[in-house]
């Protein structure tokens, strides 16, 4: 063995028995058709999962983006103009005038 090199890491001993894949009751259990089946369906789940995220996503990003563009400038002259409503009636009272009828 001292005149093997190897580079990093330990070996370790070799199993005196080591069992067949096909002895256990878990090994058949794992290759059951229902386990099969299991494991096909979650793997389709997490597929549709993770396409379904992606799609939403994306289908937010346009959301927020557009409402951003378009419903946020809206807002803001909304606002401007009532501003613009109150000043005009605050002068109108202090002038002593009538309110301007619109």
């Amino acid at each position: 063995m001292a005149a093997q090199a190897r580079k990093g890491g330990i070996s370790l001993p070799e199993r005196r028995n080591p069992k067949k894949e096909d002895d256990g009751v878990i090994a058949k259990l794992a290759q059951s058709e229902i386990v099969i089946r299991g494991k096909q369906a979650a793997n389709d789940a997490a597929f549709v999962t993770k396409k379904l995220m992606k799609s939403t996503g994306k289908a937010a990003w346009i959301a927020g983006t557009s409402f951003l563009i378009l419903v946020v400038p809206l807002i803001i002259a909304m606002d401007r103009e009532q501003q613009l409503n109150e000043l005009e009636l605050q002068q109108a009272n202090i002038l002593g005038a009538a309110p301007p009828q619109k």
